[in-house]
């Protein structure tokens, strides 16, 4: 049996923008997968245990189940394992620390709405909680996205706006800026990616501050159930895993992602819609991820 430390995956330097095509692949045959929405245990407060198993395609002959745990005032705050099987034999054939997958499929899959549903004339990304998830964001959006002016806001807490104006200052499309309250950052911009992992509340308690044409991407989906029946769209990665959200059935208009891949919703409509878009993260990603790496002779 395999095991794999993230410290090995990271090691071998997977580039950003394949990530963010992988993801890509594995929404296109989720149709195809035994995907149940995940299984979350509450141990105390906001602390959670979420197992996510899933089956890739026949043909893949693999399964795999995930545990991950958030448990607050640890660093990172996410953690989690996967165990990966062999469906002819039912032979556990690796053991995968997955907490640099987690965080890397998680900035893909958040790139990917971000290329998706974003209005034609973005230009502004705002960005509040700079941790892991962020910079894994940052990390595959700015891949993928060479060949235009970006302005990068960032919301101020301790030192992590300018360390994060540093780690990617080289990026030479992208400028940056400053904000001192979530009104600062959201007003005027065309995308606003929260990775905060524990709101308290409304993030931005007044939604007039969301322009037209704004996509709203909670990458861990707390503090923007305000948005929820006002938007004119709202996307997730799979309905099972949000259907049981408290407006799900006020929602103005809604569709999974992979749709929108598929060609079988068209997506952003006009360059007007407000369009919130919540992905929960998938254990078929991660999955897809392990089995990529296991069998990419890199290792």
């Amino acid at each position: 049996m395999l095991i794999l430390s993230s410290e090995q995956i990271a090691r071998l330097n997977l580039d950003p923008a394949q990530s963010v095509e992988w993801v890509r692949e594995a929404f296109l045959i989720k149709d195809r997968c035994q995907l149940p929405p995940k299984i979350g245990l509450h141990p105390r407060g906001t602390d959670f245990f979420n197992t996510m198993p899933c089956i890739l395609p026949e043909e893949m002959h693999t399964f795999g189940c995930k545990v991950v745990s958030r448990i607050k005032g640890t660093h990172p705050a996410l953690k989690s394992e996967l165990m990966v099987f062999d469906t002819l034999t039912g032979a556990m054939t690796a053991l995968v620390n997955c907490d640099w997958i987690t965080a890397r499929r998680t900035g893909a899959v958040a790139t990917l709405a971000i290329n998706t549903l974003r209005c034609s004339t973005a230009s502004v990304y705002a960005f509040v909680g700079l941790g892991v998830m962020a910079h894994a964001t940052l990390d595959c959006f700015l891949a993928t996205n060479t060949d235009r002016p970006i302005t990068i806001r960032l919301k101020r807490y301790k030192d992590q706006a300018e360390a994060t104006a540093l780690r990617y200052g080289n990026a030479p499309n992208v400028t940056f800026e400053i904000a001192d309250s979530m009104e600062q950052l959201v007003e005027g911009a065309d995308v606003v990616v929260s990775c905060i992992t524990d709101a308290d509340g409304l993030m931005v308690g007044n939604v007039d501050l969301f322009q037209p044409g704004v996509l709203v991407v909670p990458v861990h989906t707390r503090g923007f159930q305000n948005c929820d029946r006002v938007f004119d769209k709202v996307y997730a990665d799979d309905e099972g895993h949000v259907s049981g959200f408290r407006y799900f059935n006020e929602f103005r208009s809604f569709a999974e992602i992979g749709q929108v891949l598929k060609g079988a919703d068209p997506g952003r409509d006009n360059d007007r819609q407000r369009i919130l878009s919540y992905n929960i993260g998938l254990g078929l990603h991660d999955i897809f991820f392990a089995r990529k790496i296991i069998t990419s002779g890199l290792l």
